[in-house]
């Protein structure tokens, strides 16, 4: 059974669920409509009744090409508990320098475990090399249930849609 709420009441939910999980599957379709998943690693915020992840990612990659086509992004979170969280999103790149140095300092002042020091990266030196970007994705869609739903028949399954 599913219960449909608002994205107030959902986007906390989902920030925790997600920045205590870390990293999700993020699908997208290529250029001949293939799926094509990948491991990423998302950090989230919710402000002023808006829910926005950013993701640091090359521009460069397959993914990037993929998005060009079809600007859109589903990510799913699971833990081994069987909890999830899904969230389907548009993808939009953060191109300016401006926003390429946010995207790298919201990375590095993050809390722990979604914040990280990019820098690890080899290719990435700073915010301006060419092989960083930051991919704004904005959900559309949620959807959040914790494993004991499955396993036990108790908690309850949200879903959000715009």
């Amino acid at each position: 059974m599913s219960e449909v709420t608002g994205l107030n009441e959902i986007a906390p939910v989902f920030i925790e669920m997600a920045h205590r999980m870390v990293w999700c599957t993020a699908a997208t379709v290529d250029v001949s409509g293939a799926p094509r998943t990948r491991v990423l690693h998302p950090i989230w915020e919710w402000e002023n009744g808006t829910l926005t992840g950013w993701i640091a990612t090359s521009p460069l990659s397959p993914k990037a090409q993929d998005l060009a086509k079809t600007p859109q992004i589903s990510l799913n979170y699971w833990t081994p508990s069987q909890d999830t969280a899904t969230a389907d999103c548009k993808a939009t790149w953060e191109n300016s320098p401006a926003q390429r140095q946010a995207g790298w300092d919201r990375f590095a002042e993050g809390p722990a475990p979604v914040g990280y020091d990019l820098s690890m990266i080899p290719e990435w030196t700073d915010p301006q090399a060419e092989a960083f970007g930051i991919l704004r994705v904005e959900p559309y869609r949620l959807r959040l249930m914790p494993g004991t739903l499955m396993t036990q028949g108790l908690g309850e399954l949200l879903s959000w849609r715009a």
